[in-house]
């Protein structure tokens, strides 16, 4: 029910993780916001529909109110489905890792993590205990119907107990981009080393469980001995559609990440001139072309650096007004995460850009020397030329 949200993917890297469009805050949980889409909505209507006759035959003459409990129902069962994604973001959490935010939409949950686990073990635990949870709920609604006499509620607890030992239990199946599917990947990573393997061997169990899926309505009549209904169908259709494109782009950001150790920030590097702030903007360009610098820093007396000229704004800033203009009017103050080690590559690269989206980054030496600016622009370029490769 969670995969945790890829640092990049094929257009370069990710800018930053704002709340999706289509989703309302209703809570947080240990400081993680929790969203739903309005698909959402949706879905709690359908559960209302499909339910209501059933929760009438526990008891006789709601009438309407049938289709309101349904509807109290769907709440309930997505309260479960809180409590599993809420799980994987803990456990997540108590790792080491950060987490953006918990969704629920339309085909259950999503919790986004900030970053790829580090570890096999990490990636075991953070997918294992999503269906753990939903499996454990599962059984104490069960074992609550078990002991209660006919009627709504113990009607109510059966639908429970039944939903989440579905979840749990399909959330196992190996493939990606279920929770099985990261167990899977785990087992892999920890007996080959290899992340990245790991991942497309649990991507091709996602194709293949959406085959499967697709192929149930086929066979559903010789087995269970009921013909498929047309909700049968689309539900079938759009869970295989949703497995088989997770899995796909799992396996495409796996093969992606083989090749994200050549991207490396220094050799990607500028020069880098260093100029006083109060220097008109004109003698900055002219010191930097001078110098065949492709980037200009802000210093104060002693050296330390305050801001980066922003490359745009200088094209922008017409040619007569340059020389009345201090270059510290076209540069961007230096902010936390604006400064970047001069050996970042990889991975690091892309989650740093990502977690401080700019347009340039000061690389800087270990003892505190600059060594020159990154463009963001020659990053993706990059990107782009190793995804093509």
């Amino acid at each position: 029910m969670a995969d945790p949200t890829d640092p990049a993917d094929a257009d370069g890297p990710r800018r930053s993780a704002p709340r999706a469009r289509g989703t309302i805050r209703i809570g947080s949980i240990v400081g993680i916001d929790v969203l739903i889409t309005t698909s959402w909505f949706v879905v709690a209507a359908l559960i209302s529909l499909i339910f209501g006759p059933r929760i009438e035959a526990a008891q006789p003459g709601l009438g309407f109110w049938k289709y309101v409990a349904g509807f109290a129902f769907a709440v309930v069962l997505y309260l479960s489905v809180l409590l599993h994604e809420a799980s994987h973001a803990v456990v997540a959490k108590r790792l080491g890792y950060g987490v953006n935010s918990i969704t629920l939409h339309f085909l259950g949950g999503m919790t986004e993590v900030d970053g790829q686990s580090r570890r096999p073990r990490h990636e075991f635990w953070i997918a294992v205990v999503g269906p753990l949870t939903s499996i454990a709920v599962g059984a104490a609604a069960g074992a609550v119907a078990y002991v209660m006499s006919d009627g709504l509620v113990r009607e109510a607890m059966l639908l429970l107990a039944g939903a989440n030992l579905l979840i749990g239990v399909l959330n196992l199946v190996p493939g990606l981009p279920l929770d099985g599917g990261r167990v899977l990947k785990a087992l892999v990573w920890g007996a080959s080393g290899d992340q990245h393997r790991g991942s497309i061997v649990a991507g091709w169990g996602g194709r293949i469980t959406a085959l499967a899926l697709l192929a149930w309505p086929l066979v559903q009549e010789r087995v269970i001995g009921e013909p498929p209904t047309i909700l049968d169908l689309v539900l079938v259709f759009i869970l295989g559609l949703f497995l088989w494109s997770g899995a796909t782009a799992a396996m495409a950001h796996a093969r992606l990440r083989q090749r994200l150790p050549a991207l490396v920030a220094r050799p990607l590097a500028r020069r880098t001139l260093t100029v006083p702030e109060d220097l008109p903007l004109a003698e900055a360009v002219r010191r930097a072309q001078e110098a065949q610098a492709g980037s200009i820093v802000t210093v104060t007396p002693d050296g330390t650096p305050v801001g980066i000229v922003s490359e745009a704004a200088v094209t922008a800033m017409p040619a007569e007004r340059r020389p009345w203009v201090a270059v510290s009017a076209v540069a961007r103050t230096m902010e936390e995460g604006l400064t970047l080690p001069a050996t970042v590559a990889g991975e690091d690269l892309i989650l740093a850009i990502s977690r401080r989206p700019a347009e340039e980054y000061l690389l800087v030496e270990a003892d505190g020397r600059i060594y020159g600016v990154l463009s963001t622009a020659d990053v993706d370029r990059a990107f782009r030329d190793n995804a093509r490769r």
